[in-house]
């Protein structure tokens, strides 16, 4: 009985691990895609700052994959660095350079208007 919830137990934990490492990579490869300049303009730190921030949390996401519990708290920092990103820069850095380069100069705090 015990044989089998750890097993389970070690699936679910990589399969999470595994899923944080793909949020840490897209919010890497998100992050590199902008120039400094609008870092800057959306009042955020610095590009440097967070490719650094992005590049361990990628780095310890990678470590931290496997179904062992004892590296998963590793992880866990690792996808609150991109988590970060991606809640609080990301949308400040896409609302400087807009969706598309549509034009949508109206932009509310749910979308365009």
């Amino acid at each position: 009985m015990f044989g089998t919830l750890g097993s389970l137990q070690a699936y679910v934990t990589l399969l999470l691990s595994l899923v944080a490492f793909a949020v840490e990579v897209f919010a890497l490869v998100d992050g590199l895609r902008y120039k400094p300049e609008v870092y800057a303009a959306a009042g955020k730190r610095t590009k440097k700052f967070w490719t650094i921030i992005l590049g361990i949390a990628v780095v310890l996401g990678f470590v931290s994959i496997g179904p062992s519990g004892r590296i998963f708290s590793i992880g866990l920092i690792a996808f609150v660095g991109a988590a970060i990103y991606l809640a609080d820069v990301r949308p400040a850095l896409r609302s400087m350079v807009g969706r598309g380069g549509g034009g949508n100069q109206h932009m509310g705090p749910y979308g365009p208007w």
